[in-house]
């Protein structure tokens, strides 16, 4: 008996030359966080972001935040500003920190954080005596948020921004490459990102010396000695050369696969928008979005329910949006500035399959599957 194929909402893709450079690795014995591929790796997306930056490829997203904080200065005490709509790896690394997440709540054009609260809630910090250490604002689902009005603001308070790209390699604000348009960039290559190392990230820098400590502070702040010295705290984040391989040969094929993802947004929303229960969010002026995933937002809770769980029927996964860190139970007791807007996209929205090895078939699939949802 013939079955259907799981559907994933975002699976990993390789390109071809991945074992190449894998080989490699075995080849010349360099098995560890170290060697051509971590090398090559680096200067393979210095290249596509362009040159005026430094990269230090790291063993997640989430370990470039916490050394972007770290660089920052970012310590016990501290309030660092954080977007709310957003994955837990945008916020966990402040609590690594000793130091606690203010969330700021999004803004409707592009569902990131809003440059309006962003201000209300850094002059509440300050007359408060606790003026912000950091902000972290995330470009979701690889749609820019509004760089030049949030570094405006940072900089009019000289607070530093960290620039969550986990989602956005590929997506350009203004002709500059997301990662690149503030103080620090971080990037994830996760095994559900639009390239992926298995496991995997990057920190941007704008300074050699700023990379140099990143990769000090990633290998256990081992110091110059020919014994074992070590007169900081440090951190085992640095990539392995075989995992490094993985990515240069994905990056031979990051054009393509913002090209398919970008496809998949078009087809659903060719396709979806005569639904009057279901809308889009389209890309400002000025920004272009690699289009990590589709989502949608309903009209209702319901609506949203019913088409996820009819998809889970098919064997289709789809997802809700990103529940807001401020109604996160971890995070009950931190302080946020918000008017609702992630509440109802939570509520409201969904996350459709949008994998670039997606097949036409799978399109259709998930289409006629939408389309005979009861009462959309």
């Amino acid at each position: 008996m013939l079955t259907k194929t799981k559907i994933y909402l975002s699976s990993p893709h390789m390109g071809g030359n991945e074992q190449k450079y894998v080989n490699d690795a075995f080849e010349t014995n360099w098995i560890a966080p170290l060697g051509p591929n971590v090398n090559g790796f680096e200067d393979d997306i210095k290249s596509y972001l362009g040159f005026n930056n430094e990269v230090a490829v790291l063993s997640s997203g989430t370990a470039s935040i916490h050394l972007a904080l770290e660089l920052i200065g970012v310590s016990k005490g501290d309030e660092v500003l954080c977007q709310s709509f957003t994955f837990s790896a945008s916020a966990n690394p402040i609590m690594y920190l000793g130091a606690t997440p203010v969330f700021i709540d999004s803004e409707k054009d592009t569902w990131n954080m809003s440059p309006e609260l962003l201000e209300i809630a850094i002059k509440d910090r300050i007359e408060k005596n606790k003026k912000p250490k950091a902000i972290v604002a995330v470009h979701l689902y690889g749609m820019p948020y509004k760089a030049n009005e949030i570094n405006v603001i940072a900089k009019k308070y000289d607070i530093a921004v960290v620039e969550d790209s986990a989602e956005a390699l590929g997506s350009t604000y203004h002709d500059k490459a997301c990662g690149t348009l503030s103080d620090f960039g971080i990037l994830s290559f996760n095994g559900n990102k639009i390239i992926t190392t298995s496991g995997g990230g990057a920190l941007i820098t704008k300074t050699k010396a700023l990379k140099d400590k990143a990769v000090f502070l990633s290998t256990q702040a081992r110091d110059d000695a020919p014994h074992y010295q070590h007169s900081h705290v440090g951190y085992n984040y640095r990539m392995s050369n075989v995992l490094a391989g993985i990515g240069r040969g994905q990056m031979e094929v990051l054009d393509d696969r913002v090209a398919a993802r970008r496809a998949n947004y078009e087809f659903y929303k060719k396709h979806l928008s005569g639904f009057n229960t279901i809308e889009f969010v389209d890309e400002p002026a000025g920004s272009y979005s690699n289009r990590w995933i589709t989502c949608i937002k309903t009209d209702s809770f319901e609506t949203r329910e019913k088409i996820r769980l009819t998809l889970l029927e098919d064997d289709i996964e789809s997802r809700p949006l990103w529940k807001p860190m401020h109604t996160q139970p971890v995070f009950k007791d931190c302080l946020h500035f918000s008017d609702g807007t992630s509440e109802d996209l939570f509520e409201k929205g969904l996350c459709l399959p949008s994998g670039s090895n997606l097949t036409n078939d799978d399109l259709n699939r998930i289409l006629e599957i939408i389309n005979n949802t009861p009462n959309l």
